[in-house]
């Protein structure tokens, strides 16, 4: 028995260390797979052979690829399919002007690495530009679902790659100017219906849809309902004048402007297209102290839009009487 198990051992001892031999041989070294880039993995996976092509006819390929730690939101075909659908003159990507198509694709890259884990209600930054080359901002919603850019949701998310990661998204993202900003935005739903009021002679929706640029000081929901109850004859937008409604959404607008945060300045006076002014104040925070002697906060900035830039107050503007 004991000379039994002794050729047993030194048998398994021979086949190991033979084993052990031939592994360590140049002709068999184990190959470690090397993590692909945001260009690799998209080119191995079949649905999202069209974001390929799209990146390679807007010349992005080597941005891409190269080393940092990007964020990509990557369209499935079925979204561009429905992109191209959209316009008659479109049949395939090459139809897509190429500087329209490389603002949109850049729309869908952030500059940071962002996984779903990070994500909450906000705007960010992404690599595409509007007025005076400001970023663009995307809007990420995650209260109840998660979405992006007031309709894009997610299907497959943090697929990791070598340079950042990128979440795949059912629909291709137009980059929005400040009307499609707001009515992305339920916080601006009164706005959007104080703006589209079948009262108003004045069309704002047609001026804000303009080429611009444009700078909004928009109040929310809340400073709308605080407006209202300021006014016992007052219970919903119909109540309200609508020459008074006119002048007050006026009072809102900075035209030919895209002022961001970064250039206001203390006591500047800054000219609404109602022609009434505000004044800056930075003392204690960014505010805005009106003709009708408010002190209105800037609750959020530079929401930056394709054709203009919206900062969010928490109370409505009142011209001076």
């Amino acid at each position: 028995m004991f000379s039994k198990n002794l050729k047993t051992i030194f048998f398994s001892g021979l086949v190991f260390v033979s084993a052990s031999f031939i592994s360590c041989s140049d002709d068999d070294t184990p190959v470690v797979d090397q993590p692909k880039n945001i260009v690799e993995l998209a080119s191995a996976t079949a649905d999202l052979s069209s974001l390929v092509t799209a990146v390679q006819k807007a010349g992005l390929v080597d941005a891409l690829s190269a080393d940092g730690s990007l964020t990509v939101f990557a369209p499935t075909n079925t979204a561009f399919q429905a992109l191209l659908d959209s316009n008659n003159d479109w049949n395939s990507i090459d139809d897509i002007p190429t500087d329209v198509l490389t603002n949109v694709l850049k729309f869908h890259v952030l500059g940071q690495k962002v996984t779903s884990g990070d994500l909450s209600d906000s705007y960010t930054n992404t690599l595409a530009v509007g007025p005076n080359d400001e970023s663009l901002s995307l809007q990420i919603e995650t209260t109840g679902a998660i979405e992006f850019n007031g309709d894009a949701k997610p299907i497959t998310v943090n697929v990791e790659a070598s340079n950042g990661i990128v979440h795949i998204i059912d629909k291709v993202m137009l980059p929005p100017n400040v009307v499609t900003t707001a009515i992305n935005n339920s916080n601006f739903s009164t706005l959007v219906a104080a703006l589209t009021d079948s009262r108003h002679t004045t069309d704002f929706v047609s001026i804000l849809n303009g080429e611009g640029p444009f700078t909004i000081f928009a109040p929310t929901n809340e400073a709308f309902q605080a407006l209202l109850d300021s006014n016992a004859d007052w219970s919903g937008l119909a109540d309200i004048p609508i020459e008074t409604l006119d002048a007050v959404l006026k009072y809102h607008v900075v035209n030919a402007a895209n002022v961001q945060a970064k250039q206001l300045q203390n006591n500047q006076e800054i000219t609404m297209l109602s022609t009434g002014t505000v004044i800056v104040d930075l003392t204690d925070g960014a505010k805005l102290k009106t003709s009708s002697d408010q002190t209105v906060t800037i609750t959020a900035t530079d929401v930056q839009g394709t054709n203009g830039v919206i900062h969010v107050v928490n109370m409505v503007l009142l011209p001076g009487v």
